[in-house]
């Protein structure tokens, strides 16, 4: 039997488990990247194991993140990540470097090799035709100490592309008609790898939108081949050597196959609040138009804003609307400024940002109370904005120029056609905002700089074979770690600081949950719908909640990632065997949670209602090295223990 592009890449990076559906495999990782919301975390568990130099090929701290210095914290943030990398064998991308995955796409990424990130949106490089995966900041700390990066061995899942793209429609609107197929849940559990002679037509930029795009899907990773294509990107970016061709074998056998022909898609629009809820422009009607932000890590490459500059050269945008432009890296700000396109964009009145995450994380451009914001971004969480009930449209760079300029949503195709994106034989390349790490000889001398905003990482308790707690919050489905743990411009900066960070834990859910899990003296339980803990890749949506005492999560099923981080922080993630059980449990309802030792990873615990003696029987379906974790208290204990070992 043939392989599958990712079983190529995981085969060949496979250091335990076997590659059999059911299974978990470790894989060894290449090259990792952090960015500076989660990577003060990831550095400080990395320091906690004790490693002094990363083992990896290649590391990468971005800060992309936190850039608004509004106070000393992410001042002090980014102080030490710069100098725990340069002792540690990091590389440090300066602020105004720009966008983690736009830069690792640019000068980093090589295709055939293993990338784990701190960042849900890692699989980003998948464009490159590199096996790229989001992880918590603990699995990082593991790679990088040279440790395997473990994942459930994924179902394959083959998108053939056939047709070409009609004028206007774009990568993005190919991946929100992948989201209209398989939904925020259909990718869980799988691998998505594309072909067809439509995916053979699109460039390296055009393919990275869609991988990013697919963690919307659940999925572990997206991948492309890596062709003729990915060889002129890589050589216009002066990285010629570092191709190597990719492509699933002949007979390679999928688990799930789709076909999306090219030429019948149109422009199409994810509407407030869940990035599958689909429908095409055109069908929207005149919805006014407050805000328009063209960038992320979605839609910030040079192709995506020479097409917006295209459609803004020589009009003004719309009095109502404020639109804001991020470009992706310095690299594509420099390009946009030397061609004249920068010109054309500002001319228009629009609104240039920083090359940085910026107003996709909250931080900054918040919409008008109850505003419509149309973004090129990824995500629409209700409240993700900054804005509790702003509207969030996720559409493709096209669709939100011509909507600026219009005032309210417009099909991009209404338009006089724009001049077709070449891509340069040759990128503006310069790495002068990337820090080499420290040598071995230097790096024993380096200071590593500790601001009054780090505090020390919370650590689990011993796991005990029976609890008796609290459910101390019921949730429903799709709750997204913005959920459980928010972004934004006032709380980011406390990522290192896990106390102040508590208070904000499921505030848009419950205000009231933080003080009423600090009342709780032995902690408590966390009850919860499908799709629990989709999003973002934060581990701090399990530390805090470890923090303020939560012993188990108990949902009908859980997002991939959450899972592994809830593992690591050790905290119990179960899932309800039938889904209406859940409905036996009232929030307040003290519960027994017994045969916690035996059921791991092996079967089925005793959950007892004690207000109307009603029995469940969860289930912790984890595999024996995660039941190894839990019981040792969470991923620091059983690293301390595999070390003493």
């Amino acid at each position: 039997m043939g392989r599958t592009m990712a079983q190529k890449i995981i085969e060949a990076h496979l250091m335990d488990g076997t590659m059999a559906s059911g299974g978990e495999v470790g894989l060894r990782i290449d090259q990792t990247l952090t960015q500076d919301a989660t990577g003060t975390m990831a550095y400080l568990e990395f320091e906690g194991m004790g490693i002094p130099r990363v083992k990896t090929e290649l590391s990468v701290a971005y800060i992309d993140h936190n850039t608004l210095q509004n106070g000393f914290m992410n001042a002090d943030d980014h102080a030490y990540i710069r100098t725990v990398a340069k002792k540690s064998g990091v590389h440090y991308a300066r602020p105004g470097c720009g966008i983690c995955h736009q830069v690792h796409l640019e000068r980093f990424a090589v295709p055939g090799k293993t990338l784990i990130g701190s960042d849900s949106h890692t699989p980003t490089a998948g464009g490159i035709g590199m096996l790229a995966m989001g992880s918590g900041g603990l699995d990082v700390a593991v790679a990088m100490g040279g440790g395997a990066y473990y994942i459930p061995y994924p179902k394959a899942t083959r998108i053939t592309l056939t047709g070409t793209l009609p004028a206007f429609v774009t990568a993005k609107d190919i991946i929100l008609e992948v989201l209209r197929i398989l939904s925020v849940k259909g990718g869980v559990g799988k691998i998505i790898e594309y072909a067809g002679p439509g995916a053979a037509a699109l460039t390296v930029p055009q393919r990275a939108t869609i991988c990013n795009m697919g963690a919307e899907l659940g999925a572990t990773t997206s991948l492309f081949p890596a062709d003729d294509a990915t060889r002129a990107f890589l050589a216009a970016q002066g990285r010629e050597a570092d191709f190597t061709p990719l492509a699933p074998d002949a007979d390679a056998v999928y688990d799930e196959e789709i076909t999306i022909d090219l030429a019948t898609l149109q422009p199409l629009a994810a509407c407030p609040h869940s990035p599958d809820a689909i429908a095409p422009v055109a069908e929207l009607g005149n919805i006014q138009v407050d805000q328009v932000c063209i960038g992320s890590c979605t839609n910030s490459s040079l192709a995506d804003m020479m097409a917006v500059a295209a459609i803004l050269k020589g009009k003004t945008v719309a009095p109502t609307v404020s639109l804001t432009i991020s470009p992706g890296s310095r690299q594509v700000l420099q390009m946009l400024s030397e061609n004249g396109a920068l010109a054309d964009i500002l001319a228009s009145g629009a609104r240039l940002l920083e090359c940085a995450c910026g107003p996709c994380i909250g931080m900054g451009q918040s919409p008008p109370s109850g505003g419509i914001s149309l973004r090129t971004f990824n995500r629409n969480f209700e409240g993700r904005s900054g804005t509790a009930d702003a509207g969030v449209y996720l559409i493709s760079p096209e669709t939100a120029a011509a909507s600026a300029l219009t005032g309210h949503i417009t099909d991009p195709r209404s338009l006089a056609a724009i001049p077709a994106f070449v891509q340069p034989e040759s990128f503006a390349v310069n790495d002068n905002m990337v820090d080499a790490p420290a040598g071995e000889t230097e790096a024993p001398t380096i200071q590593v700089v500790r601001g009054p905003n780090i505090k020390p990482l919370p650590l689990a308790k011993p796991l005990a074979d029976s609890l008796t707690l609290p459910a101390l919050l019921k949730v429903g489905d799709n709750i997204t770690t913005d959920h459980i743990m928010p972004a934004g411009a006032k709380i980011l900066p406390y990522r290192s600081n896990i106390p102040h960070l508590s208070q904000y834990c499921f505030e848009g859910v419950d205000p009231e949950f933080p003080a009423r899990a600090k009342a709780s003296a032995e902690g408590g339980f966390i009850i919860g719908g499908q799709n629990y803990g989709q999003g973002s890749s934060r581990e701090h949506a399990a530390l805090v909640p470890l923090y303020l005492g939560v012993r188990a999560v108990i949902v009908k099923s859980f997002a991939r990632i959450h899972k592994a981080n809830l593992v690591n922080a050790g905290i119990l993630p179960l899932t309800f065997q039938n889904p209406a059980d859940a409905d036996g449990i009232n929030e307040g309802d003290t519960l027994t949670l017994s045969g916690i030792l035996a059921g791991l990873g092996a079967g089925p615990l005793t959950l007892t209602n004690e207000r109307t003696g009603q029995k469940f029987s969860p289930v912790c379906d984890i595999s024996p090295r995660q039941a190894a974790i839990l019981q040792a208290g969470g991923m620091m204990n059983y690293v301390r223990e595999q070390q003493n070992a």
